[in-house]
């Protein structure tokens, strides 16, 4: 069911009157209620459930007989219409040995795979150890080389390194005068301890006044 509202409102905004209708609409949605009944619900699973446990039977029943045949064909069965009893029972009796047989070398075949698998765990072991200590590079042998400034700025740089480098152009040049000036007013100054010990005391006031009458 849809109702229809339709209550008139007057509001007064800025001098004029403006009217409008408010519809409201209730609509209610139902679900169909179900025609089926629990008990039928269940009984229709029920049924679903043997069925599809009556086909998985069906399948593996075909797969057994088409197993069968395919045995068939590819096995023919032993033909022992032409051989007596005493033979037949020889027969099965080597066929008993050769089953034991190769039970044994099956055997010996497994425990000789489980040794190889240990000893090659043992080694890969012993290896991982190996490396451990002694390292996993060797260290070469180095030697001694001389190299210029030259050489080294080369092999450093590349070709941005452009002429040659010569450190002693660097370094001030000094004439032999001046370092027989600086030698000699070395000698002249001499220790500062010495001057101040010779000056002090009564010697030294002594000599001072010596050297101030000599001047006079």
């Amino acid at each position: 069911m849809c109702e229809i509202y339709k209550p008139e409102q007057w509001f007064k905004y800025n001098g004029l009157f403006c009217s409008f209708a408010l519809t409201l609409t209730n609509t209610v949605s139902q679900q169909p209620k179900s025609k089926i009944s629990a008990s039928r619900k269940l009984s229709l699973k029920m049924l679903l459930l043997t069925r599809a446990c009556e086909d998985l039977e069906r399948e593996k029943q075909e797969r057994e007989e088409e197993k069968v045949r395919y045995l068939g064909e590819k096995m023919p069965p032993l033909q022992l219409s032409g051989l007596n009893i005493h033979a037949l029972s020889l027969l099965q009796n080597l066929c008993k040995q050769l089953h034991s047989k190769i039970d044994v070398v099956d055997e010996e075949r497994y425990d000789c795979e489980s040794k190889v698998n240990k000893h090659n765990k043992d080694i890969h072991e012993l290896k991982l150890k190996v490396q451990d200590l002694g390292g996993k590079f060797k260290k070469p042998a180095l030697r001694k080389v001389r190299v210029s400034a030259d050489e080294m700025m080369r092999a450093l740089l590349g070709s941005k390194h452009k002429g040659s480098m010569d450190l002693r152009a660097n370094l001030k040049s000094v004439k032999k005068e001046d370092v027989k000036t600086d030698k000699v007013l070395t000698s002249e100054v001499g220790d500062w301890r010495k001057n101040v010990e010779a000056m002090s005391g009564m010697e030294g006031r002594k000599k001072m006044f010596d050297t101030g009458g000599g001047a006079q």
